[in-house]
């Protein structure tokens, strides 16, 4: 006689809908506090590109010294820079992102931002 094989599917019941729950979870999360996020990455990205760039292109530091000049609260900013346009990036990745270019008699100047 053959015996049903009980609690295999159980796991998985329980894995998917613990997934379900995160997922939920992280829309809601989305939902609320989204706005702020953005907007607090997008200040610390234009703040981050503005001054990366015065350090670079100014200053004559490398962009690695550079970092160390952020503020409190700006870990989740990260640099890059284009050397050939004489431009630095900052960014928060899937957030913000803003680019501060060089001008010669200008200094550094953030790119306009599309509205």
């Amino acid at each position: 006689m053959a015996t049903a094989k009980r609690g295999q599917g159980a796991g998985k019941s329980w894995k998917g809908t613990a997934f379900l729950v995160l997922l939920v979870a992280a829309a809601g999360g989305i939902w609320l506090y989204g706005d702020s996020v953005s907007a607090q990455a997008r200040a610390g990205t234009s703040f981050g590109a503005k001054n990366a760039c015065s350090c670079r292109y100014i200053g004559g530091r490398d962009l690695a010294s550079c970092k160390g000049d952020s503020v409190p609260g700006m870990e989740m900013v990260f640099l890059s820079e284009d050397e050939d346009e004489q431009a630095v990036t900052a960014y928060v990745p899937l957030v913000a992102s803003d680019t501060a270019r060089f001008h010669e008699g200008f200094g550094c100047m953030l790119d306009r931002w599309e509205q």
